[in-house]
């Protein structure tokens, strides 16, 4: 998982797609659901702090 697009399709593969519209939003809507995912065990640590890693760093970005 190297990509924004990465952790998108990871939250897919679970059922959850998330756009609203807004993009700091939708970044703070898809931490919540990998740190649900975590919380629940169907993700391994290593994806869990890389897809947080990724979303932090899109976060902190300039649009």
């Amino acid at each position: 998982m190297k990509t924004l697009f990465d952790v998108m399709q990871l939250l897919k593969s679970y059922g959850t797609v998330i756009y609203t519209g807004d993009r700091q939003a939708d970044l703070a809507l898809m931490e919540d659901e990998i740190k649900e995912l975590y919380r629940m065990q169907f993700i391994s640590a290593k994806d869990f702090s890389t897809a947080l890693l990724i979303l932090r760093q899109r976060k902190n970005e300039k649009n």
